[in-house]
C-alpha cells in the first residue's frame, strides 16, 4: 500500500480566527490511541471548545472531541481526554514564555494529517474586544464590495 503524501485537513477552527489575534503558530504532532486515529481518519472531530497548556515541561491539549470510533470495542477512547503533544524543547520554552504573560491562551487552529501522522496546529492568541470584531468584519465587507466592483467592471468590457 502507498505511503500518504501531503496534507489532508479533518478539523478547523475557524471561530478562533473570529475571536482571537493569532500571534504565533506551532505544528505539533499527538500521542494517540489507535481508535482516535480511526476516528480521525473518518474525518470527525471538533475544536470548538480545545484549549492546550503547559505542565510540567510538556503542552497537553485539552477538551478537543474526537468521538469513539464506531466499530471500536471496550478499548474505545474517552472522546474529550487529555492528549500529549509532541514538539521540541527549544519550541515549549517559547511557548512557555510567551504564554505566561497574561491575557494569552493556547487555542488549536486546525487537525490534520501530514504524510499519514496526525498534526494540530496551535497558536498563541489573545481575545479580541467587540470592536475589534467589528473592524474585521467592515474590512472584509469592504474587500467583497471592492472584488464585486471590479467583476462588475470587467463583465461591462
Amino acid at each position: 500500500m502507498p505511503r500518504e503524501t501531503g496534507r489532508k485537513l479533518i478539523a478547523q477552527n475557524k471561530r478562533a480566527r473570529y475571536d482571537y489575534h493569532i500571534d504565533d503558530e506551532w505544528e505539533a504532532g499527538m500521542v494517540l490511541m489507535g481508535t482516535e486515529v480511526k476516528a480521525l481518519r473518518a474525518g470527525r472531530a471538533t475544536l470548538a471548545d480545545g484549549y492546550a497548556h503547559v505542565m510540567d515541561g510538556e503542552v497537553w491539549l485539552e477538551n478537543v472531541h474526537i468521538p469513539e470510533y464506531t466499530q471500536g470495542t471496550w478499548t474505545n477512547h474517552a472522546p474529550r481526554r487529555r492528549r500529549k503533544l509532541l514538539l521540541h524543547k527549544r519550541e515549549i520554552q517559547k511557548i512557555i514564555a510567551k504564554s505566561s504573560e497574561p491575557g494569552w491562551t493556547l487555542i488549536p487552529l486546525a487537525l490534520y494529517f501530514k504524510d499519514g501522522k496526525a498534526k494540530v496546529e496551535i497558536g498563541l492568541a489573545r481575545g479580541k474586544k467587540s470592536y475589534d470584531k467589528r473592524q474585521a468584519i467592515a474590512k472584509r465587507e469592504a474587500d467583497r464590495e471592492m472584488r464585486r466592483a471590479a467583476s462588475a467592471r470587467l463583465r461591462r468590457r
